[in-house]
C-alpha cells in the first residue's frame, strides 16, 4: 500500500532515505518537479522502467528522461561531455535545461527503447529533494504522473496507478505552473537548440554563441 508523505524541510532527510530504499527495492516513487509530479524509478532497473511506462500508456519506444543529482555523475553515463557543455551546465544546471546527449558505452539500462537510444535526455533539477534523491541512489528515470499526452499533474491528487503500483507518494501541494525545459542536442560537431524552453537562446549565448538552430 503506497503511502502518502507530505514533504516539509524537517523531514526531508528521513523521505530521502526512504525514497532510496524504496527505488532499490525496485518500487516506483510518485514525487515533484518543478512544474508537475512524475513517476520515479532507478534508471537501471528494467522492470520498474517498463511498468512506469505501462501505467502512463506510452508507446513501444517511448523513453524516459534521465535526472541526476550533479555534473560529475552527468558526465559519467554520457559520451560528447566537453568543456563547452560543461560550461552551460554550470550555468544553468541545477535548472531547466535538457541535454539530448549520448551514453556511456556499457551502461545497462533499458528507458523503455530496447535499449536502442542513441541519445538520452537529461538534466539536473532544480527540485531539491529529487536532486539528493539522485545523489544518494544514482541516476533516476523520471515521466509525467499522467497518462501519456496528458498536461503535467501540478495537484498530484489523481494519477494513472493503483496504491499498490508504487512505494510513496511525496507531496508538495499543487505545484506552480511553467515553462517546460530547455532543449539542446550535444553532438561531437556541435551544440543545436532542439524545443525553446524556459531558458533562453539569448541566454544560452551567453555561454557560448556556437548553438544551431534548425531552420
Amino acid at each position: 500500500m503506497a503511502e502518502t508523505l507530505k514533504l516539509e524541510e524537517q523531514n526531508n532527510e528521513t523521505y530521502i532515505a526512504n525514497a532510496a530504499n524504496a527505488l532499490r527495492e525496485g518500487r516506483l516513487l510518485i514525487a515533484p518537479l518543478e512544474h508537475g509530479y512524475v513517476f520515479v524509478a532507478d534508471a537501471f532497473n528494467h522492470a520498474a522502467v517498463k511498468k512506469m511506462h505501462i501505467m502512463r500508456g506510452d508507446d513501444r519506444g517511448v523513453a524516459a528522461q534521465v535526472i541526476v543529482g550533479d555534473i560529475k555523475t552527468a558526465t559519467g553515463v554520457t559520451n560528447e561531455f566537453g568543456a563547452t557543455t560543461r560550461k552551460l551546465c554550470e550555468k544553468f544546471w541545477p535548472g531547466l535545461l535538457t541535454l539530448k546527449i549520448a551514453p556511456a558505452q556499457g551502461l545497462v539500462w533499458d528507458l523503455g527503447d530496447d535499449r536502442s537510444l542513441e541519445e538520452i535526455a537529461l538534466r539536473v533539477p532544480a527540485t531539491e529533494f529529487l536532486r539528493e534523491v539522485a545523489l544518494a541512489t544514482g541516476p533516476l528515470a523520471v515521466a509525467s504522473a499522467s497518462r501519456t499526452g496528458m498536461p503535467p499533474n501540478r495537484k498530484g491528487r489523481l494519477f494513472p496507478a493503483l496504491d499498490a503500483d508504487y512505494a510513496y507518494f511525496f507531496d508538495a501541494g499543487e505545484l506552480p505552473d511553467g515553462p517546460p525545459s530547455t532543449v539542446i542536442s550535444v553532438k561531437s560537431d556541435g551544440l543545436t537548440l532542439v524545443r525553446k524552453g524556459a531558458i533562453l537562446l539569448e541566454e544560452l549565448r551567453t555561454v557560448t554563441p556556437n548553438i544551431a538552430v534548425p531552420a
